[in-house]
């Protein structure tokens, strides 16, 4: 399984960006793999941001992104988003996508920084 992010880059305080997680390669149809975000900063863990089961009916986010970070998918393009916005510099970090079903994998990340 291959997962590409794109859409990262530098954003104002209070701006928005949408990610998005192409996947490729995979050995199940797409709608099978529960989806998340994951993000990190140097020096921490890699924290859930939010994630979508594979029916898209179960949605959860980190609690210092809701109602600000809304997480999405499209199972016939195989891909998911993470639409941001009101951003503040502590979302700055590498995003992550991840795909699970029986194995888990890991994009190669996509950089976000907030800053004025």
């Amino acid at each position: 399984v291959q997962l590409v992010e794109s859409g990262g880059g530098l954003v104002q305080p209070g701006g928005s960006l949408r990610l998005s997680c192409v996947a490729s390669a995979i050995t199940w149809p797409f709608s099978m793999y529960d989806m998340s975000w994951y993000r990190q900063v140097p020096g921490k863990e890699r924290e859930l941001v939010a994630r979508v089961n594979n029916t898209g009916g179960g949605i959860d986010y980190a609690d210092s992104v809701k109602d600000r970070f809304t997480i999405s998918r499209d199972n016939a393009q195989a891909t998911v988003y993470l639409q941001m916005n009101s951003l503040k510099p502590d979302d700055t970090a590498v995003y992550y996508c991840h795909a699970q079903r029986i194995l888990g994998y890991w994009g190669q990340g996509t950089q976000v920084t907030v800053s004025s």
